[in-house]
């Protein structure tokens, strides 16, 4: 086989050359066609070395080495006792085509390392690493670090950087030289550093420009590196953040990076962030029927968990058309308030005397699902398990603990821990009708000690992993959700295992706005809850008006975060209004291509088109007063360009603006126009006042429509 493999993508096409001591990418981007002339492509891109260098350049493979001569970050580290061992330098030994993957050997006989690379091109580039110490004698790994090298035309970057309750804000910035750095060491994804960046071409946008992404499948510590090397070229390098000796190989083990996943695209960060979406809906375990409506209990009742009220809410809840019941926090052992009973996964006698049961079956004969909230990695050291097992908490022997929330972590790690919670979620789960899992994470790691008395955060990652893939197994039917004091724990790894995620505890609209859009670059709308909460927002105190809160959440998983028990009979037909527009347009908001459409910082304009661009449903909100006042035209680029549209206002329910003068006159009517008119000069929407919304609805004219069945 030639020195060089040609992979093809759906969007992309990646040439991986073999010959070099680690795999290398030669080239990620835009298809190459099936007569390239590999023979001679290393002689049409290849470096010469250069006068005060080295004699070769060394390559940006997908993990550099020092001993290469490769002037940024190795992306293996690590060495034997007394230091040796420490800058391998590999040859490669094999490699093998396996269907869309790419299997390559590498090995350092001196250091006795072996690296196996697996490089898969499908909807995304994704490449995995496996180290194996082939000595007698134990290797410390400090880092293992896969490298994606990038062009020197790429000279932007798009971080995400964020907080508790305002996460996945864009970060922009000129990527002309340096170093930037992204770390995480919280335990969790975290709110702060989300492993996801973009990089592309002098002003790229949604619809313009080559763009790159990048994204560390990984839920617990992190690592991410863009770097500009003095000579011009481009890096970004991610993996698993290790504490020190938190990962030691014995002889014959191997440690595994997470994926580090890409993205690429020449027409800007929307269709490429489609190749994210597409790896989430093609997980095993990604839910393939309608996504049910659910009312989640813990804005509605805290910890106050009185049968009639939540009866009361369960009744409401069904009428307005909610289809799934979700209990929060409260439910078990002395949990009345967050200072005790975490780890005592057991139904209180004091608020359920007779048990679950009659709340379940109440909610279940109104024709819901019923959820619960748990936080099985987490434990009150007010609690019946630490009272009886204190040495199962992650800490670390002769230093008072940190608490979080008046918790501790609890180490999964350890075999007879491990055991207890999953005996007790195994049975919970077992002895009720419970379809759907709220599985919350609250607090960060830290100085978390394993039994050995290493640091522990890789090895609690993993045992999460396999509760949640044993239960599964054991429960096949119920649905988990992603939560970590909302968005801390969002990534394709744990997507892998949940059909959902808890984008932030923030259900104020405006800020909901860019938390989902920041969410968009990585999620598809299905797997993104989005809550309906009371019109003063709980973690803000911001007054929205109810088209604005119902606009913002219905482009995600729909939910309500509200005590419906207290509405006025206004508000729960605009309650059930919404819940019936979401049902209506479920199928193309759950199935369809997420489109977001650059605009002025005062707009914020995205919507979903229909992936045979028969339908689109699109939201453009005014988010702040603006300097004109009038909004720009609205630009719908890669819809059908010659298939005609009828484009028709949507009426949110509660919706004001209607009133204010001045309005376009195509609104009332609705205008028809084709997908190259609304790509090439766009519709004019509304004057809208700040902090509201407009949906419009696209429809292919009546005889596509036919043809597609509708």
């Amino acid at each position: 086989m030639s020195d060089l493999v040609h992979l093809t993508g759906r969007t992309f096409d990646v040439v991986v050359d073999v010959a070099s001591g680690t795999p290398t990418i030669v080239h990620w981007g835009a298809p190459l066609g099936t007569d390239a002339d590999l023979a001679n492509m290393a002689g049409a891109i290849g470096r010469p070395p250069v006068t005060g260098a080295l004699g070769v350049v060394a390559p940006i493979s997908l993990i550099p080495l020092h001993a290469d001569g490769f002037p940024g970050r190795p992306g293996l580290e690590g060495r034997r006792g007394g230091g040796r061992a420490w800058a391998p330098r590999f040859g490669p030994v094999s490699h093998r085509l396996d269907g869309r993957s790419l299997i390559v050997e590498s090995r350092d006989d001196r250091a006795e390392l072996t690296l196996v690379t697996t490089i898969t091109v499908d909807d995304v580039l994704a490449v995995r690493v496996e180290l194996t110490n082939t000595a007698s004698r134990r290797y410390s790994l400090d880092a293992l670090r896969v490298t994606l090298p990038v062009p020197s035309e790429a000279d932007e970057l798009l971080r995400f950087e964020g907080r508790w309750a305002r996460e996945l804000q864009p970060t922009r910035s000129p990527w002309t030289h340096g170093a930037v750095l992204s770390e995480n060491r919280r335990g969790r994804t975290s709110h702060e550093h989300p492993p996801l960046v973009f990089v592309g071409t002098n002003g790229f946008g949604e619809w313009a420009g080559e763009v790159w992404g990048m994204h560390v499948a990984w839920s617990g510590n992190h690592t991410m590196l863009a770097e500009r090397l003095a000579d011009g070229r481009r890096y970004v390098q991610g993996g698993e953040l290790l504490h020190p000796g938190e990962v030691v190989l014995e002889p014959g083990e191997t440690y595994a990076t997470p994926s580090f996943v890409g993205v690429y695209s020449d027409h800007g960060l929307t269709p490429a962030s489609w190749g994210f979406h597409r790896a989430v809906r093609s997980s095993p375990v990604h839910p393939t029927t309608p996504r049910p409506v659910l009312l989640n209990t813990w804005e509605a009742v805290y910890f106050d968990h009185d049968g009639d009220r939540l009866r009361e809410l369960a009744d409401v809840a069904a009428a307005v058309g909610v289809e799934r019941f979700v209990l929060d926090d409260g439910w078990f052992g002395s949990r009345r308030d967050d200072t005790s009973g975490l780890g005592d996964w057991w139904v209180s006698p004091e608020v359920y005397p007779n048990g679950l049961t009659p709340l379940i079956d109440h909610v279940t004969g109104l024709g819901m699902e019923f959820g619960i909230w748990v936080e099985p990695e987490m434990v009150n050291p007010d609690s019946d398990l630490m009272r009886a097992h204190p040495a199962w908490a992650l800490t670390t022997e002769g230093y008072e603990p940190v608490l979080g929330r008046h918790q501790l972590v609890l180490d999964l790690a350890n075999p007879a821990a491990y055991a207890h919670v999953f005996e007790l979620l195994d049975a919970l789960l077992r002895d009720h009708d419970i379809s759907y899992v709220k599985w919350d994470m609250n607090r960060d790691h830290v100085q978390g000690s394993g039994a050995s008395g290493a640091a522990g955060t890789h090895d609690q990652t993993v045992a999460l992993y396999s509760m949640l893939d044993e239960l599964r197994v054991r429960h096949p039917l119920v649905e988990f959700e992603s939560c970590a004091s909302g968005g801390g724990r969002i990534d394709l790894e744990i997507l892998r295992r949940t059909e959902r995620v808890w984008t932030s505890d923030c259900n104020d609209a405006l800020e909901r706005q860019t938390i989902q859009r920041g969410a968009s670059m990585l999620l598809p709308p299905e797997v993104m809850g989005a809550h309906i909460g009371p019109s003063r927002a709980h973690t803000t105190g911001r007054v929205h008006s109810f088209a604005f809160r119902a606009a913002t959440a219905l482009f995600g998983h729909l939910g309500v975060e509200w005590d419906v028990t207290k509405l006025d009979e206004r508000d729960r037909e605009q309650l059930a209004a919404t819940i019936a527009l979401h049902k209506q347009h479920r199928p193309l908001l759950h199935g369809g291509d997420t489109v977001r459409f650059d605009t002025e910082p005062t707009y914020c304009a995205h919507g979903v088109y229909a992936p045979d661009r028969s339908e689109a449903l699109v939201s453009f909100a005014q988010l702040t007063t603006g300097a004109s006042l009038t909004p720009p035209v609205l630009r719908l680029p890669d819809l059908d360009p010659a298939t005609r549209y009828r484009v028709v206002h949507v009426p949110l329910p509660g919706e004001r603006w209607g009133a204010v003068p001045g309005q376009p006159e195509w609104l009332a009517g609705g205008i028809t126009l084709t997908g190259r008119q609304l790509a090439a000069h766009g519709i004019r929407p509304p004057v809208l006042p700040p902090e509201s919304a407009v949906l419009f609805h696209l429809l292919a004219d009546r005889e596509r429509a036919s043809i597609r069945g509708a």
